[in-house]
C-alpha cells in the first residue's frame, strides 16, 4: 500500500499554521522584554549614584535568591548602590495600588532612594517531541502577571519552562511607581540562565529608559 500523500492543499490551514509556529518560535528564541512603561515625569539619570533596595518575588526560594543576586549584579555594573532584604522577612500585607508598599518602611530604613521589585515565574512551556508553545499566567507572592498564546502539543516528551520576570521601579519617599517592565525567555532546562537572562534584559530596560 503506498502512503497516503498529505499536502498543505488537502489540510485546510496547513501551512498558515506552520508558518504562525515558526514565526512563534523565532519570535521567543531570545530574551525580551515584552512591554514596558516610564513616568512621563520621572527625573533624567533617576538611578544614578542612588541607593536602591532590591527584592524578588518567587514560589521557590533558589529562585528568589538566584533573582536578587543576579539583579543586584546587573544594578551594581551600572553604578547603582544596592541592599537587600534579610532571609525569611516578612514585610506584611501590602497596600492596594501602591507597588511593593509593604518594602517602604524596609527602603526607608536602609535610606534607599527605591525600590526594585521584581515578580519571577513560569510563563511558557515547550514539549521536546513536537511544537508546544503555552504563554499563561503567572503568580505568587503579591503580583501576578498574565498573557495569551498559542498552544499545539505532538505526542509525549521532555518539558521545559520558559520564565517570566515583572519589575517594578517604586520612589520610597512617595510610593510613586516610576518605571516597570516585564521581560521573558524562551523555554530552557538551564533556569539559572533564564533568571541570568532576565535579569541583564531588565538591567538593559532601565539604561534603555534612560534611568541613569
Amino acid at each position: 500500500m503506498k502512503p497516503f500523500p498529505m499536502s498543505a492543499a488537502r489540510v485546510p490551514g496547513f501551512l498558515p499554521g506552520l508558518v504562525l509556529g515558526l514565526a512563534l518560535l523565532a519570535g521567543c528564541a531570545s530574551p525580551r522584554v515584552d512591554v514596558q512603561w516610564r513616568d512621563p515625569q520621572l527625573p533624567a539619570s533617576y538611578l544614578r549614584g542612588a541607593k536602591v533596595f532590591v527584592v524578588c518575588e518567587a514560589n521557590d526560594l533558589a529562585v528568589k535568591r538566584n533573582c536578587e543576586d543576579r539583579v543586584v549584579a546587573e544594578l551594581n555594573a551600572r553604578g547603582v548602590n544596592t541592599v537587600t532584604s534579610e532571609p525569611g522577612l516578612d514585610p506584611g500585607a501590602p497596600r492596594p495600588a501602591v507597588a511593593d508598599a509593604q518594602w517602604l518602611p524596609t527602603a526607608r530604613g536602609a535610606s534607599a532612594k527605591a525600590v526594585f521589585g521584581v515578580s519571577i515565574g513560569v510563563a511558557s512551556q515547550a514539549v521536546s517531541s513536537g511544537f508546544s508553545v503555552g504563554i499563561g499566567g503567572f503568580g505568587f507572592g503579591r503580583h501576578s502577571a498574565g498573557g495569551v498564546g498559542v498552544s499545539a502539543p505532538i505526542g509525549g516528551g521532555d518539558v521545559t519552562q520558559g520564565y517570566a520576570a515583572s519589575a517594578r521601579l517604586t520612589d520610597a519617599a512617595s510610593g510613586r511607581l516610576m518605571w516597570t517592565a516585564r521581560a521573558s525567555t524562551p523555554p530552557s532546562g538551564d533556569v539559572n540562565a533564564q533568571i541570568a537572562d532576565l535579569a541583564k534584559t531588565l538591567g538593559d530596560a532601565t539604561a534603555q529608559a534612560g534611568l541613569y
